[in-house]
């Protein structure tokens, strides 16, 4: 907060810069009603300017508390259900996807209807493996299946890029699917591992029930 007004004495032993907080204020304040001039008092309107600028200080330090202890509050309950999700199936964004078996189904989203869709697949060394083309794709959910007969098993990495029918580029988020079998939290945040990959919480798409 800026000061507003000149301070006398040993007041000015209060100010560190330009910006106070709310006791430095009050210390202040008193400090300069005390070391006024009888004969010239403090102007009434400067008077009372500076104690709304200590109003709205006190009522932003009570809101800048609360909203602290609701942030903490959140990540809680973000870290709580992060941890009941291990062992269960979640779609969420991500890259990483399992070849297992003869096929693995590819899902990503796109933000408008594609006239032509391309998936690129790479292996953990980067390396492209594969390459699909598709064309006329609905915006929104919609997945493919990889035929992953002849490579290795292992993850594998894809991205997806579309193009409109006038050749505008489309938004696209790759999304996957995979069995939670780990929490980390990192700088206050919950991160889960899905195919051997941290997802943030926040990412998570939906969950699917197992043992239905």
């Amino acid at each position: 907060m800026t000061v507003i007004g000149a301070v006398a004495g040993n007041s000015q032993n209060v100010i560190q810069g330009n910006t106070i907080g709310k006791d430095d204020f009050f210390k202040m304040l008193l400090a300069q009603i005390q070391n006024q001039d009888p004969l010239n008092p403090m102007d009434g309107t400067d008077f009372a300017a500076q104690l709304a600028q200590f109003s709205s200080l006190e009522r932003l330090g009570d809101i800048n508390a609360q909203l602290e202890t609701m942030n903490l509050y959140q990540a809680s309950v973000n870290n709580a259900q992060s941890l009941n999700l291990i062992g269960r199936e979640v779609m969420a964004k991500g890259d990483v996807i399992k070849a297992e078996g003869e096929f693995t189904d590819l899902t990503y989203s796109l933000s408008a209807d594609a006239k032509k869709v391309s998936i690129e697949i790479y292996d953990e060394a980067g390396n492209l493996v594969n390459t699909l083309e598709f064309g006329n794709q609905k915006e929104g959910m919609n997945s493919v299946t990889w035929d992953c007969n002849g490579v290795s098993g292992g993850n594998y990495t894809f991205d997806v890029s579309a193009v409109d029918d006038n050749g505008e580029e489309v938004n696209v988020d790759t999304m996957i699917t995979g069995i939670v079998t780990g929490v980390a939290f990192k700088n206050g945040s919950s991160y889960l591992s899905i195919n051997g990959q941290d997802i943030a919480f926040g990412d998570v798409f939906s969950v699917n029930d197992l043992e239905g």
